[in-house]
């Protein structure tokens, strides 16, 4: 196995980091204050190619795969645009993926090439406020009339439903007294983002400002028959394609998160003199940041295995979920170091570790929490009776 990046991965690796400079950490710091979409940064990553990277050739992606993806996602969070600038294009990169496994060519044709030129930008409707992660007791409905598939339902935590303008939707299409299990009744869709009947409220929230999270109200909307992706009722299965595929590209981007504190921590102790001396030869200082350092490899690690898994089309959900726990697990600690490291100077916005522990927290609870991935280790790992 290889354990280090490839020449094409170095290149990604230095194009984007080349890309990210205008981009700094002012920039996100302003991002996170006044709330603007970062349209800039979405548009220089769509001008560099980079949002079709997993994408096919003949519908204008680079071919590459979920590793040259996660590859990308990490350095990008490695230059301080922490989740902000991960979540602002990552819908783009992995969100149709059911899509481009189980789309007919001409929904590729259709929907890919703009997706990749971010020509469309959208969002991903799946979570509800009353089933959270029991996501095969949805309730939103979408009923066919004889011309289309009427939907009627709410989403929550739909993220970038204020820029959208087409949505990867899953509905239920039977009543679960109609299926064998519950699963069975749920389709996909990708269709448009239609403001007539739907609605977008914001959800104030801790970090991550300039990408809008949202409570989404659908009331009548008109789904047609050639926006269904796949089989009516497999939409579930069509779903978790995608959900290995976002698990790594998270893991990826969370130990990207946790380096870059730890090299703005590193940086604070090797020059904040106290008692005469770098407080970074105190090893009270030391050991929690390399102890951070130690845990963020091994996340790294499991990411990476499970990327390269995915892309040799092996069986990688319990990988995937266990470079997410990982990750998730390490930068929030690596991040909270940080702060510790700084002190007082942790606590206040120019110095920027503090974003980063706001944002490092979204994905230690979404888009599964780190209890639920151990329940599905221990039953998918260790074999032990399902919990839930």
């Amino acid at each position: 196995m290889n354990i280090g990046y490839n020449e094409e991965q170095m290149m990604i690796r230095d194009s984007i980091a080349k890309l990210c400079e205008p981009f700094n950490d002012q920039y996100w710091l302003e991002r996170d204050t006044d709330g603007k979409y970062p349209d800039e940064f979405c548009n220089a990553v769509a001008k560099a190619g980079m949002l079709g990277i997993a994408m096919p050739e003949e519908y204008g992606g680079s071919g590459l795969g979920i590793t040259e993806a996660a590859t990308m996602v990490q350095a990008i969070t490695e230059t301080g645009a922490a989740n902000a600038g991960f979540a602002s294009i990552a819908i783009n990169i992995f969100g149709l993926n059911p899509v481009v496994v189980f789309g007919t060519d001409e929904q590729k044709r259709r929907w890919l090439p703009p997706i990749i030129s971010r020509e469309d930008t959208a969002c991903f409707a799946v979570t509800e406020p009353n089933t959270g992660l029991d996501t095969t007791r949805l309730k939103t409905r979408a009923v066919w009339d004889g011309e289309h598939y009427v939907v009627h339902g709410q989403k929550t935590w739909t993220s970038t439903a204020q820029k959208a303008n087409k949505m990867l939707l899953i509905a239920r299409t039977k009543d679960e007294s109609e299926t064998a299990r519950p699963m069975d009744g749920l389709s996909l869709f990708y269709t448009d983002f239609n403001h007539d009947y739907i609605e977008a409220r914001v959800i104030d929230k801790m970090g991550r400002k300039c990408v809008d999270s949202n409570q989404v109200f659908i009331d009548g909307l008109k789904i047609p028959k050639e926006d269904l992706i796949g089989e009516e009722g497999k939409g579930f299965r069509y779903l978790l394609h995608g959900l290995n595929a976002e698990r790594i590209l998270i893991s990826a981007s969370l130990v990207g998160i946790g380096r870059c504190a730890l090299d703005r921590a590193s940086t604070y102790a090797r020059d904040r003199v106290v008692f005469g001396r770098p407080i970074g030869m105190n090893q009270g200082v030391q050991h929690p940041l390399a102890e951070s350092w130690a845990e963020l490899e091994a996340a790294n690690l499991m990411a990476f295995r499970a990327a390269a898994m995915y892309d040799a089309g092996l069986e990688c959900g319990k990988e995937a979920n266990a470079g997410k726990y990982l990750a998730g697990e390490a930068a929030f600690k690596a991040t909270t170091n940080a702060v510790m490291t700084l002190g007082g100077m942790g606590y206040a916005k120019e110095f920027h570790v503090e974003r980063y522990m706001r944002e490092a927290l979204i994905h230690r609870i979404a888009p599964i929490s780190p209890q639920l991935i151990l329940c599905y280790l221990a039953e998918k790992a260790l074999g032990l009776p399902k919990s839930y």
